[in-house]
């Protein structure tokens, strides 16, 4: 098991516990140990007992689950739980704003026993008069509620690809199969997928092939359904696949045809075949359109751009917004910038979470200095590579930024977000959020509406106001590059571009294997047309140095 899964696994056996009303102590461990074990820098499957025994917060007791989770998979008490537990009281646990002690007090009190039942409850205005409750709480578990249905059956981009380029690789092996390539929505690189669709050409046995797919990848394969030229199936019982075939002298007619969506083929209008794409886009009067901008939206708006003027991930020359072991991290300074270089970056820009964000053991004054000091030392021992000092502060309720001046001015770049009191109405976000980017500290403005794609849908905000505001300030536009976040939403990018505004696409990495999740924020960025001179971090380590000072001139810091 990752760390990932026996944080996960430790982290449900404490809110089960909560739900059964166990003891508040041994809750409370199970909640600190799963928060340190999925931010722990080595897996514990890996080390010995006596390195385990020294990870904070785990004493014998979690010591034997922790042993038996990597062993079995599952411990016998999440077991005994779990089958204590009603299922759709479970699923309950997953909904943003309630708490297992909440649910505990629905379950018991209320007899309800699933998601539908207490959406049913709330509809018929049930958990008004309940303690602890009332009418604002009902609104927001029915629309969280909503927001779960309305994503059934949505899967992260990142999630989805792996499996995708494997079944494509598959295919590419059927002996009859001259040639095949992701296409619709993987292909134009959306952020949350509902399908994996391959186009493959040749003279090919559909239920064969789906056969093949099954027993080459290991999957599990049901509902299949077969048409004339393409058959549907179901993968683990979870996403919906589609294998669709032409002839090899049709390619790229039937890649043009399924890689973009209803808008852009009605924009595009009445096309021909083709040897290649470029050919089919120039017969009709069009540029070649790069896939991921096919979404009917922009097409226009980038007639004249050059398709390789658009961001790339090798054009990506550096990455900010990243956090160490100072704060929530795993790994320390040192292992980040290395592995920056092994990724040949430039620079690495550290940004661990400020003071305010105790939850993420956020940095107090005198421990900023104390990282200041090692990374003075590691750019010497790192040179040419630089890491920036940087700190993820945060934006306070009032607006104001964590920290004071004095601690502002031994930064070279801040990253401003919102961590907590997330429950605004547009009007106080936009207040919030305006003034900390008018504060001349101020360099990046992260993850803006802080939202996580399937799961929350983000504090309301007016973009344009927000854009407008950073482009009056010279503040950068974050591009939270994680799978998760993805947030500024691509959408909004050629606005910003447009008011001058440029994105940085950062990873807001926690360990060395996330740098590379800015490949997705790339992904998305491109949807939005961004070009390489408009993507902050495309900025070389001379131009980045150059940039920062200058910056600190402008504003008279």
């Amino acid at each position: 098991m990752t760390n990932k899964e026996i944080g996960k696994a430790l982290g449900l056996t404490g809110k089960l516990m909560e739900l059964h009303d166990g003891n508040p102590f041994k809750i409370k461990s199970y909640q600190n140990a799963a928060f340190r074990i999925e931010r722990y820098p080595e897996q514990l499957e890996k080390i010995d007992e006596a390195e385990l025994e020294k990870i904070q917060g785990v004493g014998k007791s979690l010591h034997s689950r922790i042993t038996e989770l990597i062993e079995k998979g599952t411990t016998e008490e999440l077991n005994s739980l779990m089958a204590d537990t009603p299922v759709g009281v479970i699923e309950m646990l997953s909904i943003k704003g309630i708490g297992a002690k909440k649910i505990r007090m629905i379950w018991k009190e209320m007899g309800i026993e699933s998601v539908g039942e207490l959406l049913y409850a709330c509809n018929e205005n049930r958990l008004v008069e309940m303690k602890g409750f009332g009418q604002k709480t009902q609104d927001q578990i029915i629309k969280n509620i909503q927001y779960i249905q309305s994503n059934a059956g949505k899967y992260h981009y990142a999630k989805v690809e792996p499996l995708a380029l494997e079944m494509l690789q598959v295919v590419k092996g059927i002996t009859s199969v001259e040639q095949a390539k992701l296409t619709g929505q993987m292909r134009r690189k959306a952020q949350v997928i509902d399908s994996i669709e391959i186009l493959a050409a040749g003279s090919i046995d559909l239920e064969a092939a789906v056969s093949t797919i099954g027993e080459k990848a290991q999957l599990d394969i049901t509902n299949v359904q077969v048409e004339s030229n393409s058959v549907t199936f179901k993968v683990n019982n979870a996403i919906t696949c589609k294998l669709i075939t032409c002839e090899t002298s049709a390619f790229a007619y039937n890649l043009f045809q399924t890689t973009g969506n209803e808008a852009h083929l009605e924009l595009i209008g009445e096309v021909t075949a083709a040897d290649t794409e470029e050919t089919i886009y120039k017969t009709t009067g069009w540029p070649y359109i790069i896939p991921e901008l096919r979404e009917g939206r922009f097409e226009e708006k980038f007639k004249e751009v050059d398709p390789v003027n658009y961001i790339t991930w090798e054009g990506i020359k550096g990455t900010l917004h990243n956090h160490s072991t100072y704060s929530d991290g795993a790994n320390t300074v040192e292992e980040m910038a290395k592995q920056c270089i092994d990724l040949g970056l430039q620079y690495l820009g550290m940004n661990d979470h400020s003071q305010y964000a105790f939850y993420a053991n956020g940095l107090p004054p005198e421990r900023v200095i104390e990282q200041h000091k090692e990374i003075d030392a590691l750019n010497e021992k790192l040179t040419p590579f630089k890491i920036f000092k940087g700190i993820e502060a945060d934006i306070l309720p009032d607006g104001t930024l964590d920290y004071d001046e004095m601690v502002w001015k031994s930064f070279d770049f801040i990253v401003a977000s919102i961590h907590a009191v997330l429950k605004m109405d547009e009007d106080k976000a936009n207040k919030r959020i305006i003034k900390a980017i008018e504060n001349p500290y101020t360099t990046i403005l992260g993850h803006p509406t802080g939202r996580l794609l399937l799961s929350r849908p983000g504090y309301p905000i007016d973009h344009k106001l927000i854009i407008d505001a950073c482009a009056a300030n010279d503040v950068i536009l974050e591009l939270n590059a994680n799978p998760f976040r993805l947030d500024v939403d691509w959408e909004w990018i050629p606005y910003a571009m447009d008011k001058g505004v440029m994105i940085s696409i950062n990873p807001d990495a926690h360990k060395r294997e996330t740098f590379v999740d800015m490949q997705y924020g790339v992904h998305v960025a491109r949807k939005g047309g961004l070009t390489a001179d408009m993507t902050f971090n495309a900025l070389s380590l001379k131009e980045m140095e150059k940039y920062f000072a200058d910056r600190r001139l402008k504003k008279g810091l």
